[in-house]
């Protein structure tokens, strides 16, 4: 199978530089860190509860996870035709040119720099308490920066002690979402099951729906980060195989133990403006879904909760540089980035992407200077990422209704429901898309549109007469073929 891995890239025109070290566990693992539903409940559960009250938790999940699932399924297939590291931009590239994919690979390292960004932020803000340091802005941040140069160690160190991490990862969120949810169950006092569909809107948002469109961030911002596995199909065993699956299985598995611990919280909650209201002794305000347990089952199990998502963000943390280092490193290896010949090198001994993960940590750290708060990161990363994501789909999409045989070369196949999958899927995403970029996000929107007219005006004015993109992306039928008759 190292062989067949081996000659795969040799017909991208690719040297297996990358230590390919990885297996379909570890490939799902990466995605289902980034996911890490214990980050994204526990940050974001005071959002969407404000913004939709229960019936947001009830439903909004389900939706956004049957919606994630299309789309993850349209990239599943687009992975397994084009097995690189390059991921979303050699699919663009190959399916509509090096501008598409250019544009497709900045999207994509700009949502995961934002994303990094949110993720080390608010790990630094769970984890001083523990350590008896006060919570302020400069505490805070001196925090967030250490743990992005720990999180670029180890990432250079080696990508077998990162799949190591992040095995672990997957025991840590579903050990700890398991034990939240059997201890609420158990002891805690229940609302009936009817509370459940309560369409609350807390801060006077009309009309409801909207409010309710609003509160998906917090489902959507957790189902971001699954193209790590695609990200690391260099570096896994049976890529055309694994990296899909590694994708497809981190959103229905997330999207299954997420939805049980956000039913579980809901049904907990005593009040919800005492939730949304809460304070520690500091003055500070508690994380909602922290007030909920500590509500539900006192401090200590508030403060359990709390270990647990500092762990699951420090992890999700460590697995978005993995990611976003190699999303950076493919362009430069095409020369698509300034410093391109730097970021390109690969650490010898190694076999990481050394000077393309530093560039990430840093530019992370800039992220969170320029926005300065973690939801406008964090709306910013899902529009980012989601617009990376869905371009390439539009773009296959559009290939396959024209009779392009790109489908031929993917072993992992949607087949008849191809045409089907991939509409809704982009339907829905632009949609969304469109929704997290208004108000309270407006910032993380012009922020994103800003972001768009630079990367217009540098193409224009010198990318284009320079950028080729990868040469087998010029003629895609030479990696269809090569498939055909290997």
């Amino acid at each position: 199978m190292a062989d067949r891995d081996q000659l795969d890239l040799q017909r991208f025109g690719y040297a297996q530089e990358l230590f390919r070290n990885m297996g379909g566990f570890s490939n799902f693992a990466i995605s289902f860190s980034i996911i890490s539903i214990l980050t994204g409940a526990v940050t974001l559960y005071g959002y969407g509860l404000e913004m939709g009250g229960p019936l947001e938790m009830a439903l909004g999940w389900p939706v956004a996870t049957f919606f994630t699932l299309t789309l993850a399924a349209s990239m599943a297939e687009l992975c397994s035709a084009y097995p690189t590291a390059g991921a979303m931009y050699h699919w663009a590239t190959a399916l509509g040119g090096p501008g598409w994919g250019w544009l497709v690979a900045w999207l994509n390292i700009v949502g995961l720099i934002a994303a990094q960004a949110g993720i080390n932020y608010s790990c630094a803000q769970f984890v001083l308490p523990f350590l008896g340091i006060p919570a302020s802005a400069r505490n805070v941040f001196l925090m967030f920066a250490f743990t992005l140069v720990v999180h670029a160690l180890i990432n250079q160190y080696g990508v077998a002690l990162v799949a190591r991490l992040n095995n672990l990862s997957v025991a840590i969120h579903v050990a700890g979402v398991a034990a939240i949810v059997a201890a609420i169950f158990w002891f805690a006092p229940l609302q009936p099951v009817s509370f459940l569909g309560s369409a609350v809107n807390s801060n006077g948002r009309s009309p409801y729906w909207w409010a309710f469109l609003l509160g998906l961030l917090q489902a959507h911002w957790t189902y971001t980060g699954f193209d790590g596995s695609a990200h690391m199909a260099e570096e896994t065993h049976d890529a055309r195989r694994k990296a899909p699956w590694g994708m497809v299985i981190s959103v229905a598995f997330s999207g299954i133990v997420g939805y049980a611990l956000l039913l579980a919280l809901t049904l907990s909650i005593q009040s919800i403006p005492a939730v949304l209201a809460a304070k520690d002794a500091q003055g500070n305000a508690v994380p909602a879904a922290i007030a909920v347990l500590e509500s539900a089952l006192g401090a200590r199990a508030g403060n359990a909760m709390a270990a647990l998502a500092s762990m699951a963000m420090w992890f999700c943390g460590l697995a978005c540089v993995a990611s976003a280092s190699r999303a950076l490193y493919s362009l430069a290896r095409d020369r698509g980035v300034p410093g391109s010949s730097l970021l390109q090198k690969i650490h010898p001994q190694h076999g990481t992407p050394g000077p393309a993960i530093w560039a990430v940590a840093a530019a992370s750290t800039g992220a969170m200077v320029w926005t300065g708060a973690v939801p406008v990161v964090t709306s910013l990363s899902t529009v980012a990422l989601y617009l990376a994501y869905i371009i390439p789909v539009g773009l296959g999409l559009r290939a396959r209704l024209s009779g392009s045989a790109w489908p031929d070369a993917a072993v992992w196949r949607l087949g008849r429901a191809g045409v089907a999958v991939n509409t809704v899927a982009l339907v829905y995403t632009v949609f969304i898309a469109g929704v997290l970029v208004m108000p309270p996000s407006e910032l993380a929107g012009k922020t994103l549109a800003g972001v768009l007219i630079a990367l217009l005006l540098i193409y224009v004015i010198e990318v284009r007469r320079k950028f080729r993109g990868p040469e087998w992306a010029l003629h895609p039928v030479i990696a269809i073929e090569g498939e055909r008759n290997a």
